[in-house]
């Protein structure tokens, strides 16, 4: 394996815009310390660590109070990482967990009982996935009970053939970075278009992450009218997330753009309170 590889800004640069009071990152990772969790043989590289002090650090400077920390494929399905990073942060973090569709019933009530709110799937090109869309969605059955919902990355070229299956899921379902378009088509390309019309059913909701992902050039000209088209017409379907410490990018962003990217995205204050504090606390139920 190569040398670790850093992605993130140390120091992100302040940002522009003042978040309300309990607004939520809704989308980020804990990397390590791989002394204490290592990662996964199965990695596809190695980051240099983003632990738990890092992320409340520059939540601290940027003025975000709670946060969704989502496990990744660094760590495989050793959901502890993130165990870790939440009984650190006393009911103000929560958890989205990997797991495999086998896992026990017992496993996935403790998830649920320690601040995990949903269990997370992939539907990517290029990404070893380990069910099919079938048995993901027959999983979705054992979530229900527990309260938890589906998290799906889902490349917005699926959304259409997938449509009629993903209607079936027992609980709702949250999908991430906006489909991962190609930010230069436009927001009436054909893709986008299918991912969104996955909103317009109910339990369907998008996190408005990844400007950064589908527009390697800061500010994000090209990425932000994504984020705000989801503003403007599916307003109570949308949560904000920074994807910090940003795995698999094509540059290293700097949090402080990202977050004042949000003046852009949700203009008005209505707007800026829904998408960062009453839509994820509908969402999450956070208890602090």
């Amino acid at each position: 394996m190569s040398e670790p590889i850093l992605t993130y800004k140390r120091e992100p640069s302040a940002t522009t815009i003042q978040l309300p009071t309990g607004s939520t990152d809704s989308h980020v990772h804990v990397f390590g310390p791989s002394n204490k969790f290592p990662y996964a043989e199965s990695r596809g590289f190695t980051p240099v660590d983003a632990p738990k002090e890092a992320l409340f650090a520059w939540h601290k400077k940027m003025g975000i109070d709670r946060c969704v920390i989502v496990n990744t494929l660094l760590h495989g399905f050793d959901n502890s990482v993130v165990e870790d990073a939440m009984i650190a942060a006393k009911g103000r973090y929560l958890g989205v967990a990997l797991v495999q569709v086998d896992v026990s019933d017992a496993e996935l009530k403790r998830l649920a009982s320690v601040g995990f709110r949903g269990v997370r799937f992939h539907f990517m090109p290029g990404y070893k996935v380990h069910e099919t869309p079938e048995q993901i969605i027959a999983f979705t059955k054992r979530l229900e009970p527990l309260g938890m919902h589906m998290q799906l990355q889902l490349h917005a070229q699926y959304a259409k053939d997938l449509m009629p299956l993903l209607k079936q899921s027992a609980v709702p379902v949250v999908m991430d970075h906006m489909g991962r378009v190609d930010a230069k088509l436009g927001v009436e390309q054909a893709h986008f278009q299918d991912f969104c019309r996955l909103l317009e059913l109910p339990g369907f909701m998008v996190k408005v992450s990844g400007i950064d992902r589908i527009d390697p050039n800061p500010p994000y000209p090209d990425g932000v009218p994504f984020a705000r088209y989801l503003m403007r017409n599916y307003p109570d379907r949308c949560v904000w997330g920074s994807d910090w410490p940003h795995p698999n990018h094509t540059h290293v962003p700097d949090d402080g753009v990202l977050v004042s990217a949000l003046a852009q995205i949700a203009p008005k204050p209505e707007l800026l309170h829904q998408l960062m504090v009453d839509n994820p606390m509908r969402l999450y139920r956070f208890s602090a």
